[in-house]
């Protein structure tokens, strides 16, 4: 009698986990359809149209958010102007490495110094500013193979009385292999770095640590 009360028990309790579980993916839904909803008429209020591909940018758009809904993926973004559509993608894809790069760098300046303040000293923090663009550039080259195009879209505009387009690209960004990236970065620019190999535990922790571009 007491193992069927704490089978019936079990049950109740799944059921309530699962119709919590539901209640979260049925509010998550209704926010991403929202989402979805505000940036489609963000674009064509703006005027943006899809790029590089015959897929419509809502179709475009709605994949984007299925791929971030999978865990252990983030986004970057790049943007460009220019006067010629060909030669937009490079400038896009650079435009996206040095951004994240900077903005991860930025973090970890932060981590370092909100962290590590009390037991760096002032001529050491000095010296961290030198890895920072250091590591910074090594995250340039290291990240680009790990951006992964999703969706681009452009718009005519006027730049100095000339016409040309500005464009805007979103990239998927694998978060473990993100981290891969940042931590040969780590290592390329603490090799001239004494102070960076001084604190190498602590700096490749922060370095190691998961990163959203897109929320810095």
């Amino acid at each position: 009698m007491k193992k069927l009360g704490l089978t019936v028990l079990a049950f109740a309790l799944c059921l309530t986990i699962s119709s919590s579980t539901m209640a979260q993916e049925k509010q998550l839904n209704k926010a991403l359809k929202k989402e979805y909803k505000n940036k489609m008429k963000e674009y064509e209020k703006g005027g943006w149209k899809i790029f590089g591909t015959s897929r419509t940018l809502d179709v475009s758009l709605l994949s984007h958010y299925q791929k971030l809904n999978q865990d252990g993926i983030t986004e970057a973004y790049g943007t460009a102007l220019s006067a010629s559509k060909n030669i937009a993608k490079d400038k896009l894809l650079m435009s996206a490495c040095i951004t994240y790069a900077a903005k991860n760098g930025s973090r970890i300046k932060g981590r370092i110094v909100e962290d590590m303040g009390s037991i760096v000293s002032t001529e050491e923090l000095a010296e961290f500013d030198h890895f920072y663009a250091a590591y910074e550039n090594a995250i340039q080259t290291e990240i680009k193979g790990e951006l992964r195009q999703s969706y681009s879209i452009y718009r005519p505009v006027t730049v100095d009385g000339k016409d040309a387009f500005e464009f805007e690209t979103y990239y998927i960004v694998d978060e473990a292999e993100a981290s891969k990236a940042r931590i040969r970065a780590f290592q390329n620019a603490a090799r001239e770095s004494a102070v960076a190999q001084k604190y190498a535990e602590k700096v490749s922790a922060f370095v190691n640590e998961a990163f959203n571009p897109m929320e810095e």
